[in-house]
C-alpha cells in the first residue's frame, strides 16, 4: 500500500500530512519531505498522523533524525499531533513518547507554535 505525504506551509510552521503506511519501503518518503522543509530553513514542523495505519522503525527513524535536526542549536521542534492507538502502541514500545511533544490534532499542535 502506498504512502501520500502532503506538506502545507504555514506563517510559522509546516504540516506534514501522513495518509497510509510508514514502513522500511516507504520511511524514505516521509524522511524526504521532512528534509525538504529542513533545507529550506525551516525548523518547525507538525506531522499530523490521523490517516497513519501503521509505523515501523523505519518510519520512527526517519522522525527521530528530522527531530535532531530541528533541534540542533535550539531551532525549532518537531511535534506530533492526532496519533492513532496502534501507532502511539509503536512510540510507547520503543519508548519514543517522552521525546517528542503529542497533541490531540493538528490545530493545537500548529498554534504551540
Amino acid at each position: 500500500m502506498a504512502v501520500k505525504i502532503t506538506t502545507k506551509e504555514y506563517k510559522r510552521v509546516d504540516l506534514v500530512l501522513v495518509d497510509g503506511r510508514i514502513d522500511s519501503n516507504t520511511a524514505p518518503q516521509l524522511e524526504q519531505a521532512l528534509r525538504n522543509i529542513i533545507d529550506e530553513g525551516r525548523y518547525r514542523i507538525v506531522v499530523d498522523l490521523t490517516d497513519t495505519d501503521f509505523m515501523s522503525s523505519a518510519g520512527l527513524r526517519a522522525l527521530i533524525a528530522a527531530l535532531k535536526q530541528v533541534r540542533r542549536f535550539n531551532r525549532g521542534d518537531l511535534r506530533l499531533a492526532a496519533i492513532p492507538t496502534k501507532v502511539k502502541k509503536a512510540f510507547e514500545l520503543a519508548g519514543l513518547l517522552d521525546l517528542f511533544q503529542a497533541f490531540d490534532n493538528s490545530i493545537d499542535a500548529v498554534g504551540s507554535f
